[in-house]
């Protein structure tokens, strides 16, 4: 299967004023996910999509390949990253260059690992999903089956639509949120159902002690703090 191994990198940040290549223990924010990218075997091969000329400096500078420069209508802070990934594909059809899947790592995520990008990888092919995403585990005071949305009468109903409340939380259901790292999807999905997750989803879950999701200034420092305290190592 060959797998195309996107990384999305806009400038205009507004949270944290041009993060994806600001320093982070000493590297570019983007190095993370490209160093991990460039490692695994799995990849056919990857690119960056940006419109910005720093980020491509710095992106060639690490190795990474900048085919193109991403359109401005596609690189402002209400863009829905879909279109931003068939931009990448048609690009790279044009040039003769096919791929069965796309593999979405986001810079926001830096704390991966090779071995977990190749066992995501491996799961997705495996498993003959539409897509995988990776995610974490809902803590249960937030599942669901213990969550409440309002009626018509502005009087509390369980979230999932059941009548009783299940009173033990031995007894709840797992659940999952997307944490944002990782998004696999296959090409004829995007391109025919217009979607990122299709009709079957498979799942990786990640490493909660290395989770953060940079959007904001408490989150970048949350990521110095994994760093300093050496949670995080290669």
């Amino acid at each position: 299967m060959r797998i195309l191994g996107l990384i999305p990198a806009r400038g205009g940040s507004k949270g944290v004023p041009g993060k994806n290549i600001k320093i982070l223990g000493g590297r570019y924010l983007i190095q993370y996910t490209a160093e991990i990218a460039l490692q695994s075997n799995l990849l056919s091969k990857v690119i960056v999509s940006t419109d910005d000329d720093a980020i491509i400096a710095v992106a060639e500078q690490i190795g990474l390949t900048v085919p193109f420069k991403r359109p401005a209508n596609l690189a402002n802070d209400k863009s829905p990253t879909l279109p931003v990934i068939l931009h990448a594909l048609e690009y790279l059809e044009s040039k003769g260059e096919c791929f069965d899947a796309v593999c979405l790592l986001q810079v926001t995520s830096p704390f991966r690992t090779v071995a977990f990008l190749d066992l995501a990888i491996q799961q997705f092919i495996e498993k003959d999903t539409d897509s995988l995403v990776s995610v974490l585990e809902v803590p249960h005071e937030y599942n669901p089956h213990w969550t409440f949305e309002l009626d018509e009468n502005q009087h509390l109903k369980i979230a999932t639509g059941e009548e009783e409340i299940i009173t033990r939380r031995q007894n709840l259901p797992k659940a999952y949120h997307r944490d944002g790292s990782l998004y696999l999807t296959k090409t004829s999905v995007l391109k025919e159902q217009n979607s990122l997750y299709g009709k079957t989803i498979s799942h990786i879950e990640s490493p909660k002690e290395f989770y953060v999701n940079i959007d904001t200034l408490e989150d970048w420092q949350k990521a110095e703090q994994i760093i300093n305290k050496k949670f995080w190592g290669r």
